[in-house]
């Protein structure tokens, strides 16, 4: 199962992790951590989180305030958004479409 993230994902990821580690030393790393933890049990089973539409579903970080949003394209993971939980809610909506997902990941 391939596994990737679109550009705008990637780059949620880069902010968040930046901007956690300006707060503290190291605790970017932690949330980078949290996110990897993420992924590996999306990749083991890509069925088990919250669905957030037909095609989506949601992953919680256990300690921070985010949320991976993925689809499950055929035998592909593509992660559509590193959204934060408590900020303007489906605003990663229009980045997936069943027909042509948007991003930079194996066809």
């Amino acid at each position: 199962m391939n596994f990737s993230l679109i550009p705008d994902a990637q780059a949620e990821l880069d902010d968040a992790f930046q901007w956690y580690e300006t707060q503290s030393g190291g605790l970017g790393d932690r949330f980078l951590g949290e996110v990897v933890h993420a992924f590996e049990l999306i990749r083991q089973f890509p069925s088990a989180w919250h669905p957030l539409s037909a095609n989506t579903r949601r992953c919680r970080l256990k300690r921070f305030p985010y949320g991976v949003i993925y689809a499950q394209v055929g035998d592909d993971i593509v992660v559509v958004g590193i959204a934060h939980l408590h900020r303007e809610p489906n605003y990663w909506s229009e980045r997936f479409n069943s027909d042509h997902p948007q991003g930079d990941y194996p066809d």
